[in-house]
């Protein structure tokens, strides 16, 4: 109870949030419309052609980062499109954006520059168009914030969910105060973030670009660690290898606090961002601002029923299968976030844009049109393969060591069957002896001596 109650509140100030910040408008002059944003801004992207032309290089960039940044991302143009058309569309615009930027950096690519200022504006005139033109009916917004939710909090709640159910799956229920913290403190820093960005002008444009894409990488290094640690123990003489040997002062500090990060991370990257496309739905809401919050509270109900049914249907899932599964998806979310890293820092300038023509745009799994964010999510997936490879031969190896070290130090060993025989008949007993000694993953060894393989308890502490 205390828990939920305490999610719950957390929830209420990121929404407060939302409210508290300003609404995203098309521009401060009342009654102005998207396609007079695009106006401004084609006469801004027309005067950074001008300056270009006369060589002035380093002005011409500073004029187009102020169409994209002073306009397209401080009027919530961009939040707008990706709330109310699509993130591919928007994403379109950015690489435009970024195109531009860099063909003015080649030599004698005039033309280049022209036919991408071009395209950006028939972008740009396209989804003013599609803004102004439309009617925005109430289950119009209800439909957009639950999509808006769902699209925003479903990866974070794969990686939460995957490792509560793992430590739920390990007997470390005890421990998951500590992921729920790194949770609930994501939350609490998103919507300081979101506040911070509203009110300060210096947080906002390229840092707030390369602030997501380092935490969206930095989560990735994490995902590919716990993904391969977990790998590592599917084999189940593995997983009983390494709960006997492990003390809880080497396993509690470093795991747990670990799987927290990732938690936090994995909720930090989407939290602010979801709370500044709020921010544009509620602008465009008008009227229909409870249907806003219903779809919000739908699409929030239907989160927490993809998170219950990864925490209890996997404990009905036998433990090797489980243990690949989690790292699967894993490995996959690990992909996924390093093509959304590096498109972030392509945003805020720091790595460069090298467009593929035909190739797809998925937001969903971190799939962009260029060469540096698919380079980069091939080199993760050949990593994440050849760390898998390394470690299922460790855990292998794992196995083999304490079969050896069993055999060798029992006057009559123990099979397999032996020991489950006695796990079940000792269930009990083993079950209190954990719940009363181990508070931590690593600290089961001390927890019964009545089998020789000692398993940790799977139920949860309520």
């Amino acid at each position: 109870m205390i828990r939920k109650l305490t999610l719950a509140v957390l929830a209420g100030l990121m929404a407060l949030a939302a409210l508290a910040g300003p609404q995203a408008r098309p521009a401060n002059a009342a009654g102005e419309t998207w396609a007079d944003v695009v106006t401004e801004m084609s006469g801004i992207l027309e005067e950074s052609w001008g300056l270009y032309q006369d060589g002035q290089i380093k002005e011409a960039k500073a004029e187009v980062d102020q169409a994209y940044y002073g306009y397209y991302e401080k009027l919530g143009f961009e939040k707008v499109v990706m709330a109310h058309i699509s993130g591919q569309s928007a994403s379109a615009a950015e690489y435009e954006f970024a195109l531009i930027k860099k063909e003015m950096s080649a030599e004698d690519h005039s033309q280049e520059v022209r036919d991408h200022i071009d395209q950006l504006l028939v972008i740009l005139e396209d989804q003013a168009s599609q803004l102004d033109g439309s009617s925005q009916s109430a289950w119009q917004t209800l439909v957009e914030a639950l999509i808006v939710i769902l699209r925003e909090g479903f990866e974070a709640i794969l990686v939460l969910g995957a490792i509560i159910a793992y430590l739920i799956k390990s007997g470390y229920s005890s421990s998951l105060r500590i992921v729920y913290a790194g949770a609930g403190l994501a939350l609490l820093a998103s919507a300081g973030l979101a506040i911070a960005i509203n009110a300060i002008a210096a947080l906002g444009g390229a840092n707030q670009e390369i602030t997501e894409g380092v935490t969206v990488l930095i989560a990735m290094v994490m995902l590919v660690w716990v993904s391969n640690w977990i790998l590592a123990k599917s084999e189940a003489g593995a997983w009983s290898h390494y709960i006997q040997t492990k003390t809880a002062a080497s396993v509690s500090r470093g795991s747990v606090y670990s799987l927290a990060a990732v938690a936090f991370l994995a909720v930090f990257r989407e939290g602010a961002e979801t709370i500044l496309l709020y921010q544009a739905l509620r602008a465009r809401a008008g009227s229909a601002q409870n249907m806003l919050w219903l779809g919000l509270g739908i699409g929030a109900v239907l989160l927490v029923g993809v998170y219950l049914a990864i925490r209890y249907l996997s404990i009905r899932i036998p433990l090797r299968p489980f243990f690949l599964a989690t790292s699967g998806v894993l490995a996959v979310l690990a992909v996924s976030f390093a093509g959304s890293g590096i498109k972030e820092l392509q945003e805020g300038g720091v790595v460069s844009v090298t467009p593929i023509s035909g190739a797809p745009s998925i937001d969903l799994l971190g799939i962009y049109p260029s060469a540096e964010t698919l380079g980069a999510q091939g080199l993760v997936l050949v990593a994440m393969v050849v760390l898998g490879f390394l470690a299922v031969i460790r855990g292998r190896r794992q196995v083999q060591a304490a079969a050896a070290a069993d055999a060798a130090g029992a006057d009559s060993p123990v099979t397999e069957a032996d020991s489950s025989a006695v796990g079940a008949a000792s269930q009990a007993t083993v079950a209190a002896g954990a719940s009363a000694k181990t508070g931590a993953p690593g600290s089961a060894s001390t927890t019964s001596n009545t089998s020789p393989h000692p398993t940790p308890t799977t139920t949860e502490t309520k």
